[in-house]
Parts: structure tokens; sequence; C-alpha cells
């Protein structure tokens, strides 16, 4: 797998560049962008994704993925530019012998069916693996069966299907099945 394209300056704040789009870090700063983006984007997520779409609700959802050592979040850019195409976060992140997290994400409306996400996973797939990154060796996403884009991102990417869990997550005030997918540093992203 190759490690991400290194940053350009010592004042560039994104963790790996592609082609169309480029992956930093969650910031507080990034509030009023992303709630607004996501209120617009609320009927493409619904049932499947409640982002914030609040200042407050915001501050709380940046505050654990900034401080708990356990999550990191970060925000899909578009190049150029910058504006914000969507976000993927990793959370249960676990060091010692496991080296693996669990990542969620999310594409807001005006990035939706543009390969953006794609490309952003792909990016975060590697950053996630390399040394000079966050050095795991696994990653899971957990997607509802019906969610078929969320599906088909995770297989365009490199993902395998390892299983299914019954009513793994509440999610929308229920009990939802989910299918567990994995990819590892030694399988190959695709794309």
């Amino acid at each position: 797998m190759s490690e991400p394209e290194p940053r350009p300056s010592a004042g560039d704040p994104y963790v790996a560049t592609g082609t169309s789009v480029a992956l930093r870090h969650l910031t507080y700063d990034d509030a009023a962008e992303f709630t607004a983006a996501a209120r617009r984007s609320k009927d493409h997520h619904r049932p499947w994704l409640f982002p914030p779409l609040t200042a407050d609700d915001y501050a709380g959802y940046a505050r654990r993925l900034i401080e708990d050592p356990a999550r990191a979040g970060f925000l899909v850019c578009e190049r150029p530019g910058g504006s914000i195409a969507g976000y993927i976060n990793i959370n249960n992140i676990v060091h010692g012998a496991f080296l693996s997290g669990a990542v969620g994400y999310g594409a807001f409306a005006h990035a939706v069916g543009r390969g953006l996400m794609g490309e952003g996973l792909r990016l975060l797939v590697e950053y996630a693996f390399a040394r000079s990154g966050l050095g795991l060796h696994r990653l899971e996403a957990n997607i509802q069966p019906g969610n078929t884009a969320s599906l088909g991102l995770v297989r365009s990417v490199g993902f395998r299907l390892e299983g299914y869990s019954p009513d793994f997550l509440h999610i929308d005030g229920a009990w939802r099945d989910h299918e567990r997918w994995a990819i590892t540093r030694e399988m190959p992203t695709r794309g």
C-alpha cells in the first residue's frame, strides 16, 4: 500500500492529498460550514446518518473526536478550494496488539456521486495504515444492509465482507442489523 502524499509545507493542514480531495483533521472552527452542509444534506443522510446540525451539537461532536484518543475525525475537502465534501471518523481505536479502528463517514449532498468520498476513504485508509500516520493494521465499517451507497463505497475501496451483526447499533430509535466490512494493511486498496 502506498504512503499518503507528504505535506508540501509545515503550514499545510492536510494529512493526505489526492487528485480531487485532501484529508485534514476536523477542528472546532469547522462548525459553521459543517453544520450548514449537514442541514442541506439532511434528506440525503436519513435514515442512515445523523450528523450535528447545530453549533451546540457540533461542539460536542468535535470535542469527542478531538479530545478522545480512541477517536479521530477527518474532513474530506475538495481541491482546489478546500470546501468540505464529507467527513470520516475513526472510532474505537485500539493500539497494542490489535491496532484497529471502526470507520464511519458521510458525504454532503453537493458531493454525492462525484467520486469524492471514494477518493477520501482511500486516502484515509492509507493514512490510517501508514507508520507516519496512525499506524493501524485494521479498519472496519459496520453498515446497515439497505445502505447500498455505503456498501458500494467500501467495496470500491477494497474492504471485504466479514460478517453480519444483528441488532448491532441503536439508530433512529431502534436496534439495527449491520454488515461488518474490513480492510487490513496487507490488503490493497482499489481505485
